[in-house]
C-alpha cells in the first residue's frame, strides 16, 4: 500500500524534515508512527496524502507513483485517502451531518446516497444522535469521533491520523484507538502519528519510530496481526 524508498523532505530555510526514509507498509496492515516532537511524523503523513511532495526519492500509494500524479489529479486520488487533524478542522458552521457529507458533496454523490452514508458512518462512531448538532457543541473526543466519521465516511483504501488523541485522556485516547482498529479489521490500512509511546505500545502493531527525520530500526514491512 505505501512504500518510500530514499526519500528525503527538505524545507525552504535549510531543514530537513526527513532523511533518506525507507518504509514498506502492507495493505490492510494497521501501523503507528512515533517520535518526538519535530521527529518528521506529520510530514510522512503529509507526504502520503499529497499534502505536501518531497523532494527527493520515491513514494508508492496504492500502485501510483506520487511524482506523476499531477496537480489537477490530486482530489481524485485522495478519494482513496481517509485523513484525520489533531486539530479536527470541523466547519462550526455547519452541522455535524454536513461535515460527514462534506467529501461526498465534493465527489457529487446524490442526496440519497450522502445521507445513507452520512448515517452509516455517525453510527459507527457512536454520534448519529449528534447529527444535528454544532461541532461546537460537543466534547473533544466527539470533535474528534466526527473527524473520523468524516474520513472514512468514503470508504477509503487507507486511512491516515496525525495525532487523534493529543488532546484526550487516556479512556478517550484509547477509546480512538480501538475505533481505528474496528475500521482496520475490515481491510482498511491504517497509519497512525503519535507521541504517545505508551498506549500504541498496547495495540501490539508495527511501531516504526522517527528520530530527527531518519527511521529507527528495520523499514522492511512486519506481521503486525496479533
Amino acid at each position: 500500500m505505501i512504500r518510500f524508498t530514499n526519500v528525503h523532505m527538505h524545507y525552504p530555510g535549510g531543514v530537513d524534515a526527513l532523511k533518506n526514509i525507507n518504509l514498506h507498509i502492507e495493505q490492510g496492515a494497521m501501523a503507528f508512527v512515533t517520535g518526538r516532537s519535530g521527529a518528521g511524523k506529520s510530514t510522512l503523513l503529509r507526504l502520503i496524502a499529497l499534502i505536501e511532495r518531497h523532494s527527493r526519492g520515491q513514494i508508492i500509494v496504492n500502485g501510483q507513483n506520487l511524482e506523476r500524479v499531477r496537480r489537477n489529479r490530486i482530489p481524485f486520488f485522495r478519494r482513496n485517502i481517509g485523513f484525520t487533524f489533531q486539530d479536527h478542522r470541523l466547519l462550526n458552521d455547519r452541522t455535524v451531518f454536513d461535515n460527514v457529507a462534506l467529501p461526498l458533496v465534493i465527489a457529487g454523490h446524490d442526496h440519497g446516497e450522502i445521507k445513507k452514508r452520512v448515517h452509516a458512518a455517525l453510527d459507527k462512531v457512536s454520534l448519529l444522535n449528534k447529527q444535528n448538532a454544532l461541532p461546537m457543541t460537543l466534547s473533544g473526543g466527539e470533535q474528534q469521533r466526527v473527524g473520523i466519521a468524516r474520513a472514512v465516511v468514503h470508504r477509503p483504501m487507507l486511512l491516515l491520523a496525525d495525532e487523534p488523541t493529543g488532546n484526550l485522556d487516556p479512556a478517550l485516547s484509547w477509546e480512538i484507538m480501538c475505533l481505528f482498529e474496528q475500521f482496520n479489521q475490515v481491510g482498511v490500512t491504517v497509519l497512525i502519528a503519535s507521541h504517545d509511546f505508551d498506549m500504541i505500545k498496547r495495540m501490539r502493531k508495527r511501531i516504526i519510530t522517527l528520530k530527527e527525520g531518519r527511521t529507527l530500526g528495520a523499514p522492511a514491512s512486519q506481521a503486525d496481526k496479533s
